[in-house]
């Protein structure tokens, strides 16, 4: 190891310690490496300087987002200045530090003293996550989108060395399900952004819409991204009538693409698209139907039932939504798909999907028996994994590699694919045993659609996450070599969502827990500590008018009943120093309400129960209700 790397991670373990020690640290997330605290605060002057090095047209990109962001917030004039190393700037941007190579190019070193702000790094993109650091030591006001007024703009003084544990620290967007636009999407890349997430994985197609335009097959987005508009619940939804306008839906241009990719590039995010085949295809067969093994009329699905999912968990189809593997046009046409796909997406991976395929159709396909017969396959399994090594030899034609969700694994992995592990992390575990990469998604910490409170005030999902299990998080389970370990993700499907302000309330705080799993080193995990540093970025979510889920406020209500005993409650909290008051009379309880103590037995006769939680003598809880009936159902699930 070279001297200056040795410096550098002792200088690392020094800080690390101080930190740890330092009872006024900020609240910053994801925790960053090492923090050692400075005697006295910076002040922003008046006038604000911006130096940074010449020649690094990155960086200046960097610094022209960082000086209208302050400009606009505080109504300083900024200045840029490319000449580094005067000491005369505001803030002093630095790459190519010999001592911070060990780093690599999305760490920094950033100190705070009372004279300035200097940010250090190997590359652009260092000085990018630097300064999103840097804004979270300012007061939450900083995150507003007007000018405040403030007598001054004050930070600590802080000296940090930070740098990812992960390459591969993503968000799934599902923009297929309910349609985004571009200006959607630019601001999702903002907020996740400014978390040290890099990678922005779009599901782009699905049953309920295709949302990209491919030029050399036009009904893709002529048919196949529109559908019927309902409101409600989605999977129960009544069956579109034939006169209803299917005019609710949208699609990206190409244009759109490129415009999103350069956007997300200026703040180091790669895109990676993904087409979900063979399943999750209504759309595509809706437009092209002879891509089908069973031949009939396809419509583009709005959110009504045609999948059943018994608890056995062997689904199937209700209609054939998938492609046909025994088609030699399905590969003609992905040919045509993943061309253009490829020249519009530069990041090195495309996600093929391959999960939740109902196969019951092809059991019954002639077309797929007799490919079975001439191939040698055994299984419906098999011939998924026919059709998956078909698509990776398509996907490595244009020059780009191939991921998968977990499914691929069955019947046999393609040589070369990368599998992404959601159903928990059984499939990254075998994958890596057969050495291949993994990147880590599992339903059970990293699936952000689950409801994350009280299913009682949560939109119903069949699941539930909370703040405080998804923060347990581990990408690298234990008897894995890290090397396969690509890095995790979380994964937001929007059935349940349809506009930004659901999708925001959804997102955070979960994906607070899921950035601080990818990019902080696993020894620094520390609930009680995180749940308070979540704490002060709600106030700069507030600051900044982005919804999030008040749910870790919420108790854990459980029900149990033992024989012909009565029924009875056990709550608790996910965070300290909250107060848990109920009834059982139809009335409101505060905080001169019974508070809860301990196990309650339930009145014979009592009317609903109903729970809410103070903290300091003030309500920080929602109200919940819950019928008898529903403790009773509790009761016998427990």
């Amino acid at each position: 190891m070279k001297k200056t790397t040795t410096f550098l991670f002792g200088l690392v373990s020094t800080f690390f310690v101080l930190g740890q020690s330092a009872s006024n640290e900020p609240a910053l997330i994801p925790q960053p490496v090492s923090l050692k605290m400075i005697s006295g605060s910076f002040t922003i002057p008046k006038t604000i300087t911006i130096e940074i090095p010449g020649h690094q047209p990155e960086v200046k990109n960097v610094a022209a987002m960082l000086g209208k962001k302050l400009g606009n917030v505080t109504g300083y004039p900024v200045i840029t200045k490319e000449t580094p190393g005067t000491g005369s700037g505001t803030f002093r941007f630095v790459v190519n530090n010999s001592e911070l190579k060990a780093l690599g190019k999305e760490g920094y070193r950033l100190v705070v003293t009372p004279t300035g702000v200097t940010i250090t790094a190997g590359a652009a993109a260092g000085i990018y996550y630097g300064i999103q650091t840097m804004l979270q030591l300012l007061p939450p006001e900083i995150e507003t989108r007007k000018m405040v007024k403030r007598s001054a703009w004050n930070m600590p003084s802080v000296e940090i060395i930070d740098y990812p544990r992960f390459a591969w620290r993503g968000l799934m967007f599902d923009v297929s399900r309910h349609f985004f636009d571009k200006a959607q999407v630019k601001e999702f890349i903002d907020e996740m952004a400014r978390y040290k997430y890099n990678l922005l994985h779009m599901h782009l197609t699905d049953d309920e819409g295709w949302r990209i335009e491919i030029k050399a097959l036009p009904k893709l987005t002529e048919v196949g991204a529109w559908n019927v508009k309902k409101t409600g619940t989605f999977g129960s939804f009544s069956a579109p009538a034939a006169n209803e306008p299917r005019n609710f839906g949208g699609f990206f241009t190409q244009d759109d693409i490129r415009d999103l990719v350069k956007y997300a590039k200026e703040r180091f995010v790669n895109i990676m698209p993904e087409v979900d085949i063979p399943g999750h295809s209504m759309a595509a067969v809706a437009s092209y139907p002879e891509l089908s093994c069973t031949p009939g009329t396809y419509t583009v699905n709005s959110g009504e039932k045609f999948m059943e999912w018994p608890e056995n968990g062997h689904f199937y189809g209700l209609l054939d939504n998938t492609l046909c593997p025994a088609n030699e046009k399905v590969y003609e046409f992905l040919d045509k798909v993943f061309t253009e796909v490829a020249q519009l997406f530069p990041f090195e991976y495309i996600h093929m999907g391959g999960d939740e395929t109902a196969k019951n159709f092809w059991e019954k396909s002639e077309a797929i028996k007799a490919l079975m017969q001439k191939e040698g396959l055994k299984s419906m399994d098999e011939v998924q994994s026919y059709f998956v090594k078909r698509v990776e030899k398509i996907i490595e034609s244009k020059g780009k590699k191939l991921i998968g969700w977990d499914e691929i694994l069955e019947g046999g992995l393609a040589p070369n694919a990368v599998v992404m592990s959601w159903r928990g992390i059984s499939g990254g575990i075998e994958a890596a045993k057969q050495g291949h990469e993994v990147v880590m998604s599992p339903t059970t910490f990293a699936y952000i659609d689950y409801m994350q409170g009280d299913p009682s005030i949560e939109p119903p999902v069949y699941a539930t996450l909370r703040l405080s299990t998804a923060y347990t998080f581990e990408p690298v389970p234990e008897g894995v070599d890290p090397k396969y370990v690509k890095g995790g993700q979380a994964n937001l499907w929007t059935e349940q969502v349809y506009n930004m302000r659901h999708l925001q309330y959804m997102v955070w705080p979960r994906c607070f827990a899921i950035a601080e799993a990818v990019w902080s080193p696993k020894e620094k995990k520390d609930w009680k500590g995180f749940a308070q540093r979540v704490e002060k970025h709600f106030d700069r979510f507030n600051a900044a008018e982005i919804k999030y889920a008040p749910s870790v406020y919420d108790p854990i209500i459980t029900a149990k009943k033992d024989g012909e005993g009565p029924l009875k409650v056990v709550m608790s909290t996910e965070i300290e120093g909250l107060d848990i008051y109920y009834s059982f009379d139809n009335s409101f309880p505060d905080n001169y309400y019974p508070k809860y103590t301990g196990e309650i037995e339930v009145p014979k006769d009592a009317a609903p129960m109903k729970v809410i939680t103070y903290r300091n003598g003030k309500p920080i809880g929602r109200m919940i209700t819950l019928p008898i009936t529903e403790l009773k159902k509790r009761a016998i699930k427990n």
